[in-house]
């Protein structure tokens, strides 16, 4: 059993910077892959981005890629997504995604979901 949570959202000007947290309980934390996902209002929860258990392999969505940065501390159970360069179409709630063994952006592949926290960028 894993048990994820989120930390670090907050409300951020366009071209603003935030680091998103997910802290981790659980010793198979480290053998999964960790992924983030995000829902805005009225929308489908979307993939982000996602990272292999050992942080060796990344992925992002087209419309995050060269913005956001995925990594992973597995010594702190801890999973970050550095979000640089922010537009108002990046708000929404992000939730952090284990229990995958491939860093996949299938939505049904994660077993384990945080509460989420709320990202607002404002224009």
């Amino acid at each position: 059993q894993v048990q994820l949570v989120e930390l670090g959202g907050g409300l951020v000007h366009a071209g603003g910077s935030l680091r998103l947290s997910c802290a981790a309980s659980g010793r198979t934390f480290s053998a999964y892959a960790t992924g983030w996902f995000r829902q805005a209002p009225g929308k489908e929860r979307e993939f982000v981005s996602a990272i292999s258990w050992n942080g060796i392999s990344t992925y992002y969505a087209d419309s995050v890629k060269g913005r956001f940065t995925i990594s992973r501390d597995n010594a702190k159970n801890t999973v970050y997504l550095q979000m640089n360069s922010l537009k108002p179409e990046d708000t929404a709630v992000y939730y952090c995604a284990s229990g995958s063994y491939y860093p996949v952006s299938d939505i049904t592949a994660y077993k384990y979901w945080g509460q989420g926290t709320q990202v607002t960028v404002s224009s």
